[in-house]
C-alpha cells in the first residue's frame, strides 16, 4: 500500500501541472484541500509575498488570470521524493515551468526552475486520494523575459472580467 500511496501523491502533483497547462481549473481545484498554505516568496521575493493560508477556491482564482493570459505553459515535474505518515504526506518534486506569451514572437517566454516542497492530506474526494494542503516553491534559476508574466496576468484579468 505504501508504494501505491507514493505513486498517488506524485500523481496529485502531476495533476497540478496538467491543470495549469491545460487551463482546466476544475481539475486544478480538485487537488487542493479546503485550506492551503502557499509560499511563493522564493519567486516573488519575501518582502513582496509572505506565505499565506487561503481557501483552495481563492488560490485557484488568484492564479487563473495569469494562466488564462498566457498562450501556453509547460510545467515539467520530476524526481518525486515522497514520505507518507498515516493520512499525511510530503513530497519534494523538481520542476521547470516554461511560460509563453506570444508564440510567434521571439523572446516572448519566461522559464524558471527549482523544486516544490508540498504537503498533502488523504481525501476521498480527490481524483488521486490525496489533496495538496501546502505548496512551497523554491526557485533556483530564471531565464527569459519575466515581464511577460505581469502582462499576461493583466490580459487574463481583462478576459475573465469581460
Amino acid at each position: 500500500m505504501a508504494l501505491d500511496d507514493k505513486i498517488a501523491v506524485a500523481e496529485t502533483i502531476y495533476l497540478y501541472a496538467m491543470g495549469i497547462d491545460t487551463k482546466d481549473f476544475v481539475l486544478y481545484r480538485s487537488i487542493f484541500a479546503d485550506t492551503v498554505e502557499i509560499d511563493f516568496s522564493s519567486y516573488e521575493g519575501s518582502s513582496v509575498t509572505e506565505p499565506s493560508k487561503l481557501t483552495g477556491d481563492k488560490w485557484v482564482r488568484r492564479v487563473q488570470p495569469l494562466f488564462t493570459g498566457l498562450a501556453a505553459t509547460q510545467h515539467s515535474m520530476t524526481n518525486p521524493m515522497v514520505s507518507i505518515d498515516g493520512d499525511t504526506a510530503t513530497c519534494r518534486m523538481y520542476m521547470q515551468a516554461h511560460h509563453v506569451y506570444e508564440p510567434d514572437k521571439e523572446g516572448s517566454w519566461f522559464t524558471l526552475g527549482g523544486y516544490y516542497d508540498d504537503t498533502l492530506i488523504r481525501s476521498d474526494t480527490s481524483p488521486t486520494g490525496w489533496m495538496l494542503s501546502g505548496v512551497k516553491l523554491t526557485v533556483l534559476w530564471r531565464k527569459g523575459d519575466e515581464s511577460i508574466m505581469a502582462i499576461a496576468r493583466e490580459k487574463g484579468h481583462k478576459s475573465l472580467n469581460a
